[in-house]
């Protein structure tokens, strides 16, 4: 395997790819420059959009590539994994049937409750035990164990989620269950492996969200991987260049790892584009001085939110399709409003957008073979968007026909609005939206969003940046270098990750054990080291060491930095989160966690801004009609690439680039600052 501190051929080049609802996203280092494309994505074979990218960018030698991308999440959203039987201690098989007693929605009768992955029939009990010290008080039979085989074996399962009663303590029992199923071939997912943690609900969650994606995700990558392999084959027919791959993954933690990992855990990628959108607005945002920093990644189908307090947190307790998750993920709030998001009006003549989306196919109407109305047509109808400059000039909006389609819609409608009336609600009604996702990962965190910089990207982002600031009374908003492919940058500059953990469950009487942590962490670092070894990674490693507690009789915990003052910070960090602390509580250790890093060796990439490779350059501003509030008015319309560094513009103003629009309302300031990166001054 080729490692990223590998000495690799001068002609290598690292290539990440983000694949979205709309548009799968290219970033590249090419001649010292910043390169980017983007192309239609296509759901029905991702790959099939990967490997146009791939022909398009034609880059010859070896190739890296990192890919980033959305088809874990959408296999879950859309149901569509593999048959999954579950193997647990007996009389635990409706653990996840039963879940939790909380309620999402307490005073909704008709709230119906998300679904187990795993049928009732194809729930497997076995006769074991293991205590909650770790003492195993019944091993599983040999016979009971050749039954289950033959059962699961019977039952037409595609893959097997094992996940034993207290097996974070001790794991003996299921390593027997585990190795006597392997002989059915079936791909495994075995809780003390994925998860070591307490909370069996969860756990289990866990393991069977990565047993029912591992056949998806397996046969996806590894056709990734052959599709771009034999494009690239040296001596190939179809093409006149070749190139030697190496593939690697993205993971919700925010950090790249193997293709073997990843086909092994699936469950660790369900949120790698997002992630990657963290991580690249984190980067760009400490190059223009930034340390807070809230990312706004809205695309096509979604809008993604996260908060970077100096530096990109996970959080071991997410829920994705409905389904918790306990492996570590970058806390991102996603809604569905995106450029794509469908607008209508409900049975009460209320206007609704979203979260249905006109995705790639057939896409919003102005793309050209859309019907619906979507918030990018609402965009190109308040003149947000210029026709001739969406995807620098090499696509075209047909407005013509948006206005007509529309037009005709309202028409059938319960309603007396105008176009631009209609065009003006949508977009209230997804800033709304959108704003009240802001706050979850803000306010209700206990963060005052006016200490931090919005950092806006992906296609829509600087479409509505501006407003959601103003109406948040954030000061500063920063539209990076590249925010179309934003996530796809951030991929390229991800450091190598791997997360492990081990609950211990211990209450403090007197003073931190630290002997018995550094112990304990130890152990977690050897293992970490002997995986990186065996994947094939040669560098230096890093460990981030940090502690989830509580105090006793808390249901949840608090995961802060392993230092002599834990105890201490975290009584602080309780105070800042919930507004109050106990320093005179008694507090419990839950869960250790360690995080092996990589240093990737493209993590000081400079963002230059640089233009598609289909851009075209515009020599002078233009000005048209754009409405604000409630009129049209005369807008300077710029190129990106021609606003001159450092110099101050004042709005009203739309800034087009290859890959994104921004919108700059009336009186207010923006610049270009030394990083490339686009600053507007709300407040």
């Amino acid at each position: 395997m080729v490692g990223f501190r590998t000495k690799l051929q001068r002609d290598t080049f690292h290539i990440a790819i983000d694949t979205g609802g709309t548009f799968t996203d290219c970033v590249w280092v090419e001649r010292g420059r910043i390169r980017m494309l983007k192309v239609f994505s296509t759901p029905a074979d991702p790959s099939r959009a990967i490997v146009e990218a791939l022909k398009q960018i034609g880059l010859t030698g070896s190739l890296v590539l990192l890919h980033g991308t959305t088809v874990g999440t959408n296999t879950l959203l859309q149901r569509k994994g593999a048959r999954v039987a579950l193997v647990t201690t007996s009389g635990f098989e409706d653990a996840i049937e039963i879940g939790r007693q909380n309620r999402a929605k307490l005073y909704d009768f008709f709230f119906e409750r998300v679904e187990p992955l795993v049928r009732a029939d194809l729930r497997f009990g076995v006769d074991e035990r293991t205590g909650s010290d770790g003492k195993i008080l019944q091993p599983p039979a040999s016979a009971n164990l050749r039954n289950l085989g033959d059962r699961i074996q019977q039952s037409g399962a595609e893959a097997v989620a094992i996940s034993l009663l207290f097996s974070f303590a001790n794991a003996e029992n299921e390593r027997a269950v585990a190795a006597a199923l392997e002989k059915l071939g079936l791909p495994l997912s075995v809780s003390h492996e994925i998860l070591p943690e307490f909370r069996e609900y969860e756990r289990s969650s866990t393991v069977i969200v990565n047993a029912y994606l591992q056949p998806v995700m397996q046969h996806y990558l590894k056709n990734v991987e052959r599709r771009s392999q034999t494009w690239f084959r040296p001596g190939s027919q179809r093409e006149s260049f070749s190139a030697k791959v190496s593939f690697f993954v993205m993971q919700s933690s925010g950090g790249i790892t193997a293709l073997s990992s990843a086909v092994r855990e699936p469950v660790r990628t369900v949120l790698s584009g997002p992630a990657g959108g963290v991580v690249g607005a984190a980067a760009l945002g400490r190059r223009s001085g930034f340390e807070r920093i809230i990312s706004f990644d809205m695309g096509g189908t979604s809008t993604d939110v996260s908060l970077v307090d100096r530096e990109t947190r996970t959080s071991g307790q997410s829920e994705v399709a409905g389904l918790p998750v306990g492996v570590p993920m970058l806390d991102i709030h996603t809604v569905g409003t995106g450029g794509g998001s469908i607008a209508r009006f409900d049975a009460a003549g209320a206007l609704r957008v979203g979260p249905e989306s006109a995705g790639a196919d057939p896409g919003p109407i102005c793309y050209g073979r859309g019907t619906q109305p979507t918030v990018t047509d609402a965009n190109l109808l308040l003149g947000r968007l210029q026709p001739e400059r969406f995807l620098g000039g090499e696509f075209s909006l047909d407005l013509d026909r948006t206005r007509h389609l529309v037009s005709h819609w309202l028409q059938e409608q319960p309603t007396r609005l105008t176009l631009q009336e209609f065009a003006a609600g949508v977009i209230h009604v997804v800033n709304a939206t959108m704003e009240k996702a802001i706050r979850v990962v803000s306010i209700e965190r206990g963060y005052d969003p006016r200490e931090f910089a919005l950092v806006a990207f992906g296609g829509a982002g600087g479409l509505h940046a501006c407003e959601l600031a103003a109406a948040l009374s954030i000061p500063r908003v920063m539209v990076p270098a590249l925010p179309g492919a934003l996530s796809a940058f951030g991929i390229l500059v991800s450091d190598v990750v791997k997360d492990y953990s081990r609950t211990v469950l211990w209450r403090l009487a007197g003073e931190l054990p630290l002997a018995g942590l550094e112990k304990e962490f130890f152990t977690l670092r050897k293992v970490a080291d002997e995986d990186f070894h065996s994947e094939g990674w040669r560098g230096t490693l890093r460990y981030g060491r940090t502690v989830d507690i509580r105090y006793r009789g808390q249901g949840y915990e608090l995961n802060v930095p392993f230092t002599r003052s834990l105890v201490e910070a975290f009584h602080v960090e309780h105070q800042r989160r919930y507004g109050y602390s106990h320093p005179q509580r008694q507090v419990e250790l839950v869960t250790l966690r360690l995080r092996a890093s990589m240093k990737s060796p493209q993590a000081n990439l400079a963002a230059r801004y640089g233009k598609g490779i289909v851009a075209r350059r515009r020599d002078r501003a233009e000005r048209a009609p754009v409405f604000f509030g409630s009129k049209n008015i005369e807008t300077a319309i710029y190129s990106r690439d021609e606003l001159q560094p450092r110099k101050e513009y004042s709005g009203p103003a739309v800034i087009t680039e290859y890959s994104a629009t921004t919108v700059v309302p009336p009186g207010v300031r923006f610049r270009l600052d030394e990083a490339s990166n686009l600053l507007i001054t709300i407040h």
